[in-house]
């Protein structure tokens, strides 16, 4: 299989899908690998090192998009490279399709082949391919929400973990999952006094457990969201459906209970956020503004500030996938993958996944309905 590799457009986005060894990996089993010139810079990757690798360099975006079987990327292709995908092309990225209806829309008119990494799903319903970048976009929410209570940012000017005679600062965290016990840990670190609403009674208990008690837990609902959001200093979303649009559990009236000065860091907002005053998708370059004097951060590709650890977490796990992908095919690792199967959004112009197409109003088909020959299409 051809794979191309384009270098990555999305506004400080300095991560790159594949690293010098998975470029190794898929050139020994015979695949031509295509990456563009310095897509791996950001990372501190040379070109160098994945023509060492056996990668070849390609100077153009377009060429690769041209030439290539399957896509690999890190986030989800943007207005200026929608022309660039090939109908019936395997796109292997990031998608987050819920709250991009236009991005759902291509897809489905070029008949991609388009398989999101966060929809990736094993047996026990974790999320293999979203699992390190919610680890580091969890401990960077605490770390970015630290670094926004500076008084200069237009944060309230506390420090998380106070200091002897002063209390600690107040962080509420919204969800339990892998983002939410990641910023957790980084919040009880730093000294801070924390409070974690989840919906799961055991989920709860285990965080209660891990922590040895010295974070605050509760049952999430809107009066103990309320409540909890009242008092916060840094508030961090961390709530996940996958594949479906972030549920608002954060009203305007939360916020505006907020002490001014206060940070929200919603790390939903790639899904389209759970705070109901986050009306915008922020960058790296201008990261936050402010509402109801509370400040709001909403990054969609919050990893890509720490590209060389995310590169490399990422392509760890994501590499295996695109191994199976390339040696059987499309259909034949679909039919011979579940997890894989699962992580399917579009293909031959239909919504592969419930959640994108319930956020829409489309109709829905199965993958495997749309194979052909599904018995046959392993390949030897």
């Amino acid at each position: 299989m051809i794979i191309g590799v384009p270098k990555e457009v999305k506004n400080n986005e300095n991560r790159v899908a594949l690293t010098p060894a998975g470029v190794h990996t898929l050139t020994k089993k015979g695949h031509i690998v295509l990456i563009e010139t310095q897509a791996g810079i950001g990372s501190g990757i040379e070109d160098e090192a994945f023509i060492s690798a056996g990668a070849t360099i390609i100077n153009h975006a377009d060429e690769v998009f041209k030439s290539a079987e399957m896509i690999m990327k890190v986030k989800e292709p943007i207005p200026i490279e929608y022309d660039r995908l090939k109908e019936g092309q395997i796109l292997f990225t990031y998608l987050h399709l819920a709250p991009n209806q236009e991005l759902t829309d291509v897809l489905m008119r070029k008949k991609i082949t388009a398989i999101a990494y966060e929809t990736v799903e094993l047996k026990d319903h974790s999320l293999p391919l979203l699992t390190p970048m919610s680890e580091v976009a969890g401990r960077m929410a605490t770390q970015v929400g630290a670094f926004m209570l500076q008084k200069y940012t237009g944060g309230c000017g506390v420090l998380l973990g106070g200091v002897p005679g002063v209390m600690p600062g107040e962080v509420v965290v919204i969800g339990g999952g892998i983002v939410g016990l990641n910023a957790t840990k980084m919040a009880v670190g730093l000294g801070a006094h924390v409070t974690l609403l989840d919906i799961s009674p055991k989920r709860l208990a285990y965080i209660d457990d891990i922590f040895n008690g010295r974070v605050a837990t509760l049952y999430s609902n809107p009066f103990n969201i309320a409540k909890a959001v009242e008092k916060a200093d840094l508030l961090i979303g961390a709530v996940l459906i996958p594949g479906a649009k972030a549920p608002k559990l954060v009203t305007s009236k939360m916020v505006e209970s907020m002490k001014d000065g206060a940070v929200i860091v919603d790390v939903a907002i790639d899904q389209g956020g759970l705070v109901e005053t986050i009306d915008r998708i922020t960058t790296h370059d201008q990261p936050s503004y402010v509402k109801h004097g509370v400040v709001h951060y909403a990054v969609a590709n919050m990893p890509g500030a720490v590209p060389r650890t995310s590169t490399f977490a990422l392509t760890g796990v994501t590499l295996p996938y695109a191994l199976l992908l390339a040696d059987q095919g499309f259909e034949g690792a679909i039919t011979t993958n579940e997890a894989l199967r699962k992580g399917v959004n579009t293909y031959k112009g239909h919504i592969t996944h419930k959640q994108v197409a319930e956020s829409f109003g489309y109709e829905m088909k199965e993958a495997m309905s749309l194979v052909e020959n599904c018995e046959d299409t392993r390949r030897t």
